[in-house]
């Protein structure tokens, strides 16, 4: 078989696995008789439409008429007191049911040039809904969560815990039945990503698929969140969220060394830090009575945006941009609220003035940070306010930073004035535009902000993970939902307000997130739940009638095929091949990467002005390690969807493009880690087959089928033939990455395995999740 007809074929299979798709909402399926509800049925409408002119914000608002309130919404028309925007009970004599109905472009709504349309089926759900008595209701999110009664189902044998009854209860409305239960390989591959990020050892294979036992399931759950792995996994997502980054960013970007934090998120993963705790102490560690070092440390997760070492600037427009930064990223990484719509005007869709904003920014706007703290040619790897790390700190309490010389550690952590700084509404979002003085509040929409609360970040903190917050475990429970089935039940995870998408399960998604809080905010509880369930443990077995009902697969009656992240995908190759260094924690590291990158987008200062590529077992760390210096992340990651960390980053696309196969087929890692992976199986057994069944299980977590193992032979056998006849191009081949390897190695045999070993991982199902 032909290299090529073969390559060819494993990236038709890598395509075909992952279908491309138009966006769209979650479809609402009506009943006869249902009662409509404004939040599911009618706000998205509204939102879409009419709020741009007709709601929160004040500035933009035609007519006077504001639709988001019922009060305004059923009052007399100021320009026509005889009329009203709606009359429960009366589509008739609603002017917002006549007005969007009528084909008077002179009459219409919304009016012909805003380019704005409602569907048939738009209309006909609001002229039912104000026939209903037009009630309106909270927005969904803003109210706090309660844990409704479990529903009762037709399969309740199917479910093992309170989850599957809540999907198989919207399962059986729309027609659906779960998959059969994935095969118990499958099972182990896909816990085993989820949980650690890493493919299972042959050894765990081995001991699972031995394991008859009612428990095995549970056992291995329990043996894989007890890895140090675990930490590393979660860390992933975390780092997103905190905009986490090597360098200062901006045109010089500079070294900082803020990477004791992400040991500190990797170290409270796997000790299982309560949520409360792990957000409370990022919040305001450093306000926390008799604050330790650690929960100072904590704090860095406010200091990873962005800082300008550039020169000639003005001091106080970056101190006001970091704040602006500290308070974007608290609302959508933590809240999931897009509050940044706030800064320069009141929010058009969502009740948040202008003012909340500000009031919300005051809370950070009391730190000694500074805007400019010189140009490039005095930088220092941490700016004010800075936490010192000593090598007593790091035998002691600090224990879990990496850090392996004697040298100070130096990261910009937080730190409060002793006197407040006043806080005023900036004029659209200017820095020296100040108007109405404001004090530190929080938006009364979610939850009002209580008296007895310190007026500072450690107040802030209490408010985010009080119990009667209505957005703090709904939005951390999404989350992981999202990491664990590749969406949330809330689509869109960093925006839980009026523009953002419905819950798919609105009653599961706050059940769990009671639930979340009831038992003590347990994040490995949480994950535990989720994989323990049927829902999760199904097949991802696609039957014609399921896509047909469901394409995007919103009611999970199958598990969904996920192709792994940037760093997983990394991860996999690296254990898969034995290259892994298994070492937690510590500097971020150069692996491969073209050359130029860095020289090509640099301004010719600071330490980052050329990349220096790393040595020995540092070019085989954990994705998670790579050093990102944000002017030019690294390439590999962003190919597959990663994030620049140029911001808060909550969720990431999956896209399917030819680099992401070129990069598979070519770079450096893949063809070292199949050089490897080929050598290693060369020493063990001279048996073509045996080799390329242990390599298949290395790599694809099972065993190869006959007709599966057949290809992959007789692939082998015309490579071999190949390589005997042209042995001038084995060196050139299998001589790529520093890996040792001995001359006497060199060998057709090799050659020929390792192009086994390149095409396996470049089969669809390597980096999926299945």
């Amino acid at each position: 078989m032909n290299i090529f007809r073969f390559l060819c074929a494993a990236l038709f299979i890598l395509f075909l696995g992952s279908g491309c798709g138009v966006e769209k909402k979650n479809e609402i399926h009506l009943f006869e008789n249902e009662q409509l509800s404004y939040n599911f049925h009618i706000r998205p409408i509204l939102s879409d439409k009419c709020f741009v002119c007709h709601g929160p914000d004040g500035n933009k608002r035609e007519a006077g008429l504001r639709l988001d309130i019922p009060e305004e919404a059923y009052a007399a028309l100021k320009e026509s007191p005889g009329k009203h925007a709606i009359i429960p009970n009366e589509p008739s004599r609603s002017e917002i049911f006549l007005r969007i109905s009528s084909l008077d472009p002179n009459e219409m709504m919304p009016p012909p040039e805003s380019n704005l349309q409602l569907s048939k089926e738009d209309i006909e759900m609001i002229k039912k809904w104000i026939e209903q008595g037009a009630e309106y209701e909270p927005h969904w999110a803003f109210v706090p969560p309660k844990k409704s009664i479990v529903p009762k189902i037709n399969n309740s044998d199917w479910a093992r815990n309170e989850i599957d009854f809540f999907i198989a209860s919207k399962m059986n409305r729309v027609g659906l039945k779960p998959n059969p239960e994935a095969k118990s390989l499958e099972l182990l591959k896909r816990i085993s990503l989820d949980i650690t990020g890493l493919p299972p050892t042959i050894e765990l294979i081995k001991k699972f698929d031995q394991d008859n036992s009612d428990q095995a399931y549970g056992n291995i759950i329990d043996y894989l969140l007890g890895q140090p792995s675990y930490g590393e996994k979660m860390a992933v997502l975390w780092m997103d969220i905190s905009r986490y980054a090597d360098s200062y960013g901006y045109q010089d970007d500079n070294i900082r060394t803020q990477w004791p934090y992400r040991d500190w998120v990797i170290h409270s993963f796997n000790k299982n830090l309560p949520y409360d705790q792990f957000i409370t102490w990022q919040l305001a560690g450093d306000l926390l009575p008799n604050a330790s070092k650690e929960q100072i440390l904590a704090t860095a997760f406010n200091r990873n945006h962005k800082y300008t070492e550039e020169g000639g600037v003005i001091e106080e427009e970056y101190r006001i941009e970091y704040i602006l930064d500290k308070t974007n990223t608290f609302s959508k990484g933590l809240l999931g609220i897009t509050m940044e719509c706030a800064q320069c005007h009141d929010h058009k869709y969502d009740p948040f003035s202008q003012e909340n904003y500000y009031q919300l920014f005051s809370f950070f706007n009391n730190t000694p940070e500074k805007g400019y703290e010189g140009d490039v040619s005095q930088s220092k790897p941490a700016k004010t306010p800075i936490l010192w790390i000593e090598r007593n700190d790091t035998d002691q309490l600090l224990n879990f930073v990496n850090h392996q010389d004697t040298s100070k550690l130096m990261v910009s952590v937080m730190d409060e004035l002793e006197t407040r700084r006043p806080t005023y509404i900036l004029d659209r979002g200017v820095y020296d535009a100040p108007t109405i003085e404001v004090f530190p509040n929080t938006p009364e929409s979610v939850f009002p902000f209580p008296q007895d609360f310190e007026k500072n970040r450690l107040g802030l903190a209490k408010w985010t993970v009080d119990k009667k917050n209505p957005l703090t475990a709904r939005v951390f429970v999404n989350l992981v939902w999202q990491e664990i089935f590749g969406k949330g039940i809330v689509k869109s995870t960093g925006d839980f307000g009026m523009q953002g998408e419905l819950p798919s399960h609105p009653e599961l998604l706050d059940w769990l997130a009671v639930d979340f809080i009831e038992n003590g905010w347990n994040i490995k509880r949480l994950v535990k739940q989720i994989l323990s369930s049927s829902t999760y443990r199904q097949s991802s077995k696609i039957e014609k009638q399921k896509l047909d009902i469901d394409p995007d697969n919103t009611y999970l009656a199958r598990s969904s095929r996920i192709r792994l992240s940037a760093e997983n995908i990394r991860d996999l190759i690296l254990e898969s091949s034995g290259l892994l260094v298994k070492e937690i924690g510590g500097p971020s590291v150069k692996p491969y990467q073209p050359e130029g990158l860095w020289e090509a987008a640099t301004s010719g200062r600071g330490e980052l002005k050329t990349y220096t590529q790393d040595k020995d077992e540092k070019l085989y760390r954990r994705g998670l390690y790579t050093f990102i210096k944000l002017t030019s992340p690294p390439p590999m990651p962003i190919i597959f969807d990663g994030s620049n960390r140029d911001q808060c980053e909550v969720n990431r696309g999956r896209t399917n493009t030819p680099l992401q196969a070129l990069v598979m087929l070519n770079d450096p890692l893949v063809l070292e880690a199949s050089r490897v992976l080929a050598q290693n199986l060369n020493r063990s057994t001279k048996d073509s087959e045996s080799k390329i069944g242990v390599a298949f299980q290395r790599i694809l977590c099972r065993n190869p089928q006959a007709n599966e193992l057949k290809v992959l032979t007789a692939y082998f056998k015309d490579e071999l033939l190949r390589f005997e006849g042209n042995p001038e191009i084995i060196t050139q081949l299998v001589q790529v990455g520093e890996s040792p390897l001995a001359e006497k190695e060199i060998t057709p045999e090799l050659a020929a395995m390792m192009q086994v070993v390149t095409a396996l991982y470049n089969l669809e199902e390597t980096i999926t999740k299945i």
